[in-house]
């Protein structure tokens, strides 16, 4: 291989990767999530980073004590954190691939918005209300 087809090559490769985190950095600027309470009280829709933009409560808010309804929106929102979390993982790992860099992007999600793990459910069950 000749310098000159080396350094062809090399060009390539950067244009690739440059294409790459171009389009990794847009599907990052859309991602969001939302997310709903199990009886419908609570709506809520987050940004990218996770932070709240849209809270929506029905009349069957109303009905709830003040602190039941606090820590639903809270539950809700981490709801779609979780949801917001899950998407940037996702997209990272079309980009990064599994390994080292992965588990760093997933170590430095806020803790609401980290995905839930299959082995989360038993560490930290959900609070069953009535």
């Amino acid at each position: 291989m000749t310098a000159a087809q080396w350094l062809a090559d090399y060009d390539e490769t950067l244009a690739r990767a440059a294409a790459s985190a171009r389009m990794a950095s847009d599907r990052l600027r859309q991602v969001g999530g939302s997310a709903i309470s199990p009886r419908g009280e609570v709506q809520v829709l987050v940004g990218a980073s996770g932070a709240l933009e849209d809270l929506r409560l029905t009349p069957a808010a109303r009905t709830l004590e003040a602190d039941q309804l606090a820590r639903l929106i809270l539950a809700t929102a981490q709801q779609a954190q979780r949801a917001v979390g899950t998407q940037v993982v996702e997209i990272m790992t079309g980009y990064l691939g599994d390994g080292p860099a992965l588990e760093f992007v997933k170590d430095h999600l806020p803790a609401e918005a980290r995905p839930a793990r299959d082995d989360d459910y038993f560490t930290n069950p959900p609070e069953i209300t009535r």
